[in-house]
């Protein structure tokens, strides 16, 4: 079955290892066959990947386009054991991306890993306003 995608005027898609980018017109065409396809909205650069989380996304985003994707396991896995230490609570959605990475379901993993890019971010601003109310400010009112 093959795959429609719809492109807005200048966005930008990777097909396998080509970026193709739009003309200034919509456009509709018909992908056939298995190919790693991203989104322009879907790729993080190396300069994007800067909290743990999006590194992960990074090393599956590389495993995903990449021909050999066991070349990224040993550094996924390292980047997978640090957030672990550090977050334990980022398990269960780590458990669910190496279930997909495990099973060849690179595409998966990836959209896994957005979710765990959103958990980050959600223990992030609770630890920041953890730090607001034991900061003895709370309650006060601004002049």
């Amino acid at each position: 079955m093959a795959l429609k995608v719809e492109l807005k005027p200048g966005e930008r898609i990777l097909i396998g290892e080509c970026v193709i980018t739009n003309s200034d017109r919509r456009a509709t065409f018909l992908i056939d066959g298995k190919v790693p396809i991203l989104r322009e909205k879907d790729i993080m650069t190396t300069d994007q990947a800067n909290t743990p989380a999006k590194r992960i996304y990074l090393s599956i985003l590389l495993m995903y386009t990449s021909r050999d994707p066991r070349e990224q396991h040993s550094t996924y896995f390292a980047l997978v054991r640090d957030i672990v230490q550090a977050a334990p609570s980022t398990w269960p959605q780590i458990e669910v991306i190496n279930n997909h990475i495990l099973t060849g379901d690179l595409y998966k993993a990836l959209k896994q890993a957005k979710q765990l890019i959103q958990y980050e971010q959600e223990l992030m601003n609770d630890a920041s306003g953890a730090g607001i109310r034991g900061s003895g400010k709370e309650g006060r009112n601004a002049p």
